[in-house]
């Protein structure tokens, strides 16, 4: 059996792995494989690189599987100061800035999208075996443009509607696959059954896909 969550600890920092949450983007093993090596054991050697340097290596795991702080409890990583969501060709809903959902906090998130995963709202890579397609375009003619469009900064509220969409509090900046971004909130609804005609918004189609989650 597979424990979910995995701690780590060097003379300096604590770095926490949720299998749960990891798809593999295998950001880490890049960024610093002499300390994330998945053949190893353990597959994270802390002594093998500065503090530092593992720190900047965490803050790109998309997925917020991988957290650090220091050894004293204090936070080693700090949010970005503008709220995105990135839109994945074929995948989840990227997240980074301030999130908050079901009472915790996180800094980065990946949302499932295609309604197959098995760990929701976050993405499990359900979507491969599901076959889901979507190029990750970002349509904007779907929804109402915010009448006074703030910057997307503070902290943004996950939502899951049960059996509907993500609905999202406060200000974010959407990216799509192609590179357009769109400035939305102070809320909106985004799709995670899959089925949606107007991707990444919500248009209802969760209703007749009978969705559940």
């Amino acid at each position: 059996m597979t424990v979910a969550s995995q701690r780590y600890e060097s003379a300096h920092i604590v770095v926490e792995y949720d299998a749960r949450r990891c798809i593999h983007a295998a950001e880490c093993v890049r960024g610093l494989p002499a300390v994330f090596d998945p053949k190893a054991r353990p597959w994270i050697r802390l002594q093998n690189a500065s503090g530092a340097d593992v720190v900047a290596i965490v803050g790109r795991c998309p997925t917020g599987a991988l957290t650090v702080q220091f050894k004293d409890g204090s936070a080693a990583e700090r949010p970005d100061t503008v709220n995105t969501v990135t839109i994945t060709a074929d995948g989840p809903l990227y997240l980074r800035g301030r999130i908050a959902h079901a009472g915790a906090e996180y800094t980065r998130a990946a949302l499932c999208r295609c309604g197959a995963s098995a760990n929701k709202p976050f993405c499990d890579n359900s979507h491969q075996k599901a076959g889901f397609k979507d190029a990750g375009a970002c349509n904007a003619r779907a929804r109402d443009k915010p009448a006074a469009p703030q910057a997307p900064i503070g902290t943004i509220l996950l939502k899951p509607v049960t059996n509907g969409p993500m609905m999202i509090e406060g200000w974010l900046e959407l990216r799509a696959a192609d590179g357009a971004t769109l400035v939305v909130g102070d809320k909106c609804w985004l799709c995670r059954c899959g089925h949606s005609h107007s991707k990444p918004f919500c248009d209802g189609s969760h209703k007749t896909a009978g969705f559940t989650g």
